[in-house]
């Protein structure tokens, strides 16, 4: 088992949103990447302003960060899950969710009471290496 990234291994000037506490990025093992749940921040943990499309766009954008570090890519992410406050929002994040995922792996989708920073998505993902 290989850690990606933790919040003090992370690279000063990276493209990757710093990790949660007590989370690291990803974890590589068995053949595969097992990325954290990423919410809308950016590279320096600053959460975006916006809508849910914009909002789902940066966490896609932070899990391709995410598995490029891991010496992987989007298009090997096997399984997905989504998380929302508002399943109202469902359709708005789905357009976006469509153009990185075009290649349909498994998904979840589940409605959450509450998630971390007060965000109102977070995406994990499984991917082959």
């Amino acid at each position: 088992m290989e850690l990606v990234f933790t919040k003090d291994a992370c690279p000063r000037k990276s493209s990757l949103a710093p990790p949660l506490p007590r989370r690291s990025q990803a974890i590589k093992a068995g053949g595969q990447v097992f990325v954290s749940g990423q919410i809308p921040a950016d590279n320096t943990g600053k959460l975006l302003e916006g809508s849910i499309a914009e909002k789902t766009d940066l966490c896609c954008r932070n899990i391709c960060a995410v598995l490029a570090a891991a010496g992987s890519s989007i298009d090997k992410v096997v399984k997905v899950n989504v998380f929302l406050v508002d399943m109202a929002d469902f359709a708005e994040m789905n357009g976006v969710f469509e153009k990185y995922f075009s290649h349909k792996p498994a998904r979840s989708c589940v409605a959450v009471h509450q998630l971390p920073k007060g965000v109102p998505v977070e995406l994990e993902c499984i991917a082959l290496q």
